[in-house]
């Protein structure tokens, strides 16, 4: 709800205050009073593109602050936690125009852009009147309005969208993974039999590596490791280091034999030679152990140098490490197995989306016909609301036709009206005139209506070029919408205005050549002035006033 708006230096006005109410608010007042520039300044706070040149000459700076009371469940709150602004149950929205042009706007003390305001105003208020182009007017808002009006349950439908978006998605990106993967078919089938030949295995250049040079190295030294142990061991006539060993362990026995207890030193001589023969038989047998193992099939050197000069070719061309290679086997067989299987998979996607656009077909067709439905009923309840407003000639009809597919269904939906019987039928801006239009408005609006309208609803000069018994209907229709609610109405018609619950009166005055529009709340007599003015012109007579307090004592309580 507004409660207040204070505007200071804007146009006309240089001070002004007014506090709002719950209910229908009136504001009166004599043509080019000013009653525009109220619309004016609330549309300027609210960061609605308008009038370019808005301080009032002479000021520095012309300023316009709106305090609204946000409900706990008010769609406001949600804009303002989008912008991350603190919400509160107070709203303060302030605007500064300066003399220069700039505009500076603020919610609750903190500097905002002017689309930040917008976007806020579209939660806040809803201006209706001949130029509306932010409300019934626009088709694109017809659909949601007629989905109100019906109550309609879109969850199912909603679903059924991304289950069917979901499943083309998937099939897509399935297609195109398999186009990719048939592009390098070739290629994958090749490898991965090249790769399931060789059958590289992790670590396996290394352990090849080793062996090749062990058995080069092998091959280098295995003559002279024989020459040694031939030297050791002895060949044809020679008897080698240890057959010398015997001989002269032999001569050195019998020798003592020979010189019998005297010994003459020869004891220890042979006890050294017996030591070196059994280290030299174990030299000899090392030996000839390191030779067997240096004894190795030249062919196995050059199958290991094969496969290793295989698996490092391999790698070189894959661009990857020899012991990656068994890795790389398994992601191109993985890759290549996909290929294969991509047909069956395929077939289960696009089944899949068979399913899901059965299911959304199934779930869209269910909503065309609760639309058409609610359009029935919509028409209906608009045929009952436009006799009283003197149109019953006209005929309404919510128009429900195909369109393109989406979350909340493939309807397109277009309120058309034929204002005379055979007439063709059109968009409402197009066909009805000024005053029609201004009523059509309102009967949609009533029609539309769900109770406990979180929007300010404002109507500008909606009862233009009516009076009488229409202004009386149209009075009562902005009255019974304001129940639980909040209406602003700046009107000409006195049927109106004595439906107020609150009445505010503008006025015009020239003092010292400048002119200054006034804003005053009006009290009980001050509106039986008012009213009479309305109904009389410059001179109020008797009867213009007791025609008054009959259009006051009439209006509802």
């Amino acid at each position: 709800m507004l409660r207040t708006l204070d505007i200071r230096d804007i146009l006309l006005i240089d001070r002004l205050s007014l506090d709002f109410a719950p209910g229908l608010n009136v504001l009166t007042g004599e043509t080019g009073a000013g009653k525009s520039i109220l619309l004016d300044c609330l549309g300027f706070v609210l960061g609605w593109r308008g009038r370019a040149e808005l301080v009032r000459a002479g000021a520095a700076q012309g300023e316009v602050t709106a305090v609204f009371d946000l409900p706990t469940e008010h769609p406001a709150r949600t804009v303002l936690e989008d912008a991350g602004i603190e919400v509160e149950d107070e709203l303060i929205l302030r605007r500064v125009n300066a003399a220069d042009g700039r505009k500076t706007g603020w919610i609750n003390d903190r500097r905002v852009s002017g689309e930040v305001l917008r976007a806020l105003s579209d939660a806040l208020v809803e201006l209706h009147g001949q130029h509306d182009d932010r409300g019934l007017l626009n088709p694109r808002g017809h659909r949601l309005l007629l989905d109100a009006f019906g109550a309609l349950d879109l969850s199912q439908v909603r679903a059924a969208w991304t289950a069917r978006r979901q499943a083309a998605t998937a099939l897509a990106e399935a297609e195109a993974a398999l186009q990719a993967a048939r592009k390098e078919e070739d290629f994958l089938r090749h490898a991965v039999a090249e790769l399931e030949k060789l059958d590289p295995q992790p670590g396996e250049e290394a352990t090849l590596d080793v062996a090749r040079r062990q058995m080069q190295a092998a091959e280098r030294v295995r003559g002279d490791v024989a020459r040694a142990l031939q030297m050791l061991a002895g060949a044809g006539a020679d008897l080698g280091a240890e057959g010398l060993i015997v001989e002269a362990t032999r001569w050195l026995e019998g020798a003592a034999d020979k010189i019998g207890d005297s010994d003459e030193g020869l004891s220890e001589p042979l006890v050294a030679l017996s030591r070196a023969s059994i280290e030299l038989g174990d030299a000899t047998r090392g030996v000839e152990d390191a030779l067997a193992r240096m004894d190795f099939d030249p062919r196995t050197l050059e199958a290991t140098e094969e496969r290793l000069f295989a698996l490092r070719a391999l790698a070189r061309k894959h661009d990857v490490l020899p012991d990656d290679l068994a890795t790389l086997a398994a992601e191109l067989s993985t890759r290549l197995q996909a290929l294969d299987a991509g047909e069956a998979r395929m077939g289960e996607l696009e089944q899949a989306v068979r399913e899901a656009d059965a299911a959304y077909d199934a779930a869209a067709k269910k909503v065309s016909a609760d639309r058409r439905a609610a359009a029935g009923r919509l028409d209906t309840a608009m045929a009952a609301e436009l006799a009283p407003l003197k149109m019953e000639r006209a005929v309404f009809e919510t128009r429900v036709t195909a369109g393109e597919p989406g979350p909340d269904g493939r309807d397109s939906v277009a309120f058309t009206v034929a204002t005379n019987p055979g007439a063709p039928a059109g968009p409402l801006d197009r066909i009805a005139s000024g005053g029609e239009l201004s009523r059509f408005l309102l009967a949609l609006k009533v029609c539309l209506a769900r109770g406990g309208e979180p929007l300010v609803m404002i109507f500008d000069e909606i009862d233009r070029g009516v009076g009488g018994a229409t202004a009386d209907a149209v009075g009562r229709r902005l009255a019974r919408l304001a129940e639980g609610a909040q209406v602003l109405v700046v009107t000409h018609s006195p049927q109106v205005a004595a439906l107020g619950q609150q009445h505010f009166r503008v006025a015009k005055s020239v003092a010292d050549g400048v002119t200054t529009s006034r804003v005053a709340a009006l009290d009980d007599s001050e509106r039986v002035e008012e009213i009479a003015r309305m109904l009389a012109g410059e001179e109020i007579t008797p009867a213009a006033r007791a025609a008054a307090i009959a259009l006051l004592t009439s209006a509802p309580a």
